[in-house]
C-alpha cells in the first residue's frame, strides 16, 4: 500500500495500519451459533404454532424467542470482533469503525426493504437489525464492562421504559405493529420510526439489550476455552433462573387470572394460555403492569429478555467449546452461519411457495438443508455469500472514506 500524502510519520504509518485492516481468522464456534440461529427461525417460520391435539409444537418449544435472541446477540458479538475484539478502536480509527458499522446498517436496513415486497407471513427482521446496527455505532468505542452494565441494565429498565412510552404511541393498550417495513414505508417516516423503535415486533428501544450484551462478550477473548465455558455456565444459569423467577412473580401476583381480559382486541389474542407458550408480537399490553411478570417469547419483559440472553449465551459458549474440540462438525452449521444475511433473504422471499407445495415441517427441512448445502459450498470454496460481500464492500469504502480524508498529522 502505498504511503498516504504527508510522507511516512507516525499519522501515516497508522493510517495505512488502519486501513490495511487485516482480516482475522473467524471463529468457528460463533458461526456455527449464527446458523444454529437461522435454521431456529427458519422453522418458528414455517411451522405451525400447535400440534394436530391442540399443543405447542416443539418447533416453538425450542425456538420461539430463542431464536431471534441468539440472532441479535450474535449480531453484538459479530460488531465486537469486526471493530478490534478485545481492544476496542480509539481516535480516528474509532470515527472509521461507526462509518463502517453505519454502512453496514444501510446495507442491512436496504435489503430487508426489499425482502419486505416478497408476499408471505414473515415478520422480517432485517430493517430492525439495520436500525439496531446504527444505534451499536454509538457503542462501538466501549470495553466490556462498560458494555456488560450497561446491556445488563438495558435488559431489565428497557422493557420498563418502552411500557410506559408504548401508549403515548399507539394509544390504549399499547396496540402492536404488525407491518412488515418495504420501501412504501419511507413514505411514512414517522410511522416507520415508531414501529421500529417501539411498537414492532422486534422493537430497537428493548432489543439493544441484546446487542449490547453481544457486544460485551465479543470484547472477551473468545478463544480461550475458559470464556467459553463461562458463557455456558453463566448463560445456562440465566435461561433457567429467569422462567422460575417469572413463575413466582406471576403465582404471588395471582397467575393468569390477572391477565385474564387484559388483551384488547387489537393485540389478536383469542386463546390467552397459547400466546403465552408461544409468543407475543415484540411487548405486551399495558393494561396492567403484571404484563411484565410474564416470559412468554417475544414478549421483550425482563424475564423474557434475561432468559432468552441466558440460552443464547449459553448456546454460544457449547458452540466455541466444540470448535475448539472437534472443528470440523460444526462445519454445516458455519458455513451457513457464515452468510446469514443472503440465507435469510432467500429463505424469506421463498417460504410462501415451499410452504404451500411442502407444508410445515417438510418445508423448514427443505429450507434448512439448503441452507446448509449452500452455506458449506460458499464457506470451503473459501467465498462470502453475495449479500455479505456487498456488506463488506461497503463498510471498506465508509471506513476508507474517514482515514483519507483526514489529514496526517
Amino acid at each position: 500500500m502505498s504511503t498516504p500524502a504527508g510522507g511516512p510519520g507516525p499519522g501515516g504509518a497508522a493510517r495505512s495500519t488502519a486501513l490495511a485492516a487485516p482480516r482475522r481468522e473467524r471463529l468457528v464456534g460463533v458461526d456455527a451459533a449464527r446458523g444454529l440461529a437461522l435454521l431456529g427461525m427458519m422453522g418458528t417460520h414455517l411451522v405451525s404454532r400447535t400440534t394436530a391435539d391442540g399443543g405447542v409444537s416443539w418447533v416453538y418449544e425450542v425456538f420461539s424467542g430463542r431464536a431471534s435472541a441468539l440472532f441479535a446477540v450474535l449480531a453484538g458479538v459479530g460488531l465486537a470482533l469486526s471493530t478490534g475484539r478485545t481492544d476496542p478502536p480509539r481516535g480516528l480509527e474509532l470515527r472509521a469503525a461507526r462509518a463502517g458499522v453505519l454502512a453496514r446498517a444501510g446495507v442491512v436496513g436496504g435489503v430487508g426493504l426489499l425482502v419486505g415486497l416478497a408476499p408471505g407471513y414473515i415478520y422480517v427482521i432485517l430493517v430492525y437489525y439495520g436500525l439496531l446496527f446504527a444505534v451499536a455505532a454509538l457503542f462501538v468505542g466501549l470495553r466490556f464492562r462498560t458494555l456488560a452494565l450497561l446491556g445488563g441494565a438495558w435488559l431489565l429498565v428497557g422493557p420498563v421504559v418502552a411500557r410506559l412510552v408504548r401508549p403515548l404511541v399507539s394509544g390504549p393498550g399499547g396496540a402492536p405493529t404488525f407491518d412488515v417495513p418495504s420501501p412504501a414505508s419511507l413514505l411514512h417516516p414517522l410511522e416507520l420510526l415508531t414501529g421500529l423503535f417501539v411498537t414492532g415486533v422486534y422493537p430497537v428501544l428493548t432489543w439493544t439489550g441484546y446487542l449490547l450484551v453481544g457486544m460485551a462478550v465479543g470484547r472477551l477473548p473468545l478463544q480461550r476455552a475458559v470464556v467459553a465455558g463461562w458463557l455456558l455456565a453463566t448463560g445456562a444459569a440465566a435461561a433457567v433462573v429467569a422462567p422460575l423467577a417469572s413463575a413466582a412473580a406471576l403465582g404471588a401476583a395471582g397467575g393468569e387470572q390477572v391477565l385474564q381480559g387484559q388483551a384488547p382486541p387489537s393485540w389478536g389474542v383469542t386463546d390467552l394460555p397459547l400466546a403465552l407458550d408461544t409468543f407475543l408480537p415484540g411487548a405486551t399490553p399495558t393494561t396492567t403492569w403484571a404484563w411484565l411478570l410474564i416470559d412468554t417469547p417475544h414478549s421483550a419483559t425482563p424475564f423474557d429478555l434475561v432468559g432468552t440472553t441466558g440460552s443464547a449465551l449459553a448456546m454460544l459458549g457449547a458452540a466455541l467449546l466444540v470448535g475448539r474440540a472437534v472443528p470440523w462438525s460444526l462445519a454445516p452449521l458455519a458455513g451457513a452461519g457464515a452468510m446469514t444475511l443472503t440465507l435469510y433473504s432467500l429463505h424469506v422471499v421463498t417460504s410462501r411457495p415451499t410452504g404451500e407445495v411442502l407444508g410445515g415441517e417438510a418445508a423448514w427441512l427443505f429450507h434448512a438443508a439448503a441452507a446448509v448445502v449452500v452455506g458449506l459450498a460458499v464457506r470451503e470454496a473459501g467465498l462470502r455469500g453475495p449479500l455479505e460481500a456487498v456488506a463488506a464492500r461497503a463498510t471498506r469504502a465508509a471506513r476508507s472514506a474517514v482515514l483519507r480524508r483526514t489529514p496526517s498529522l
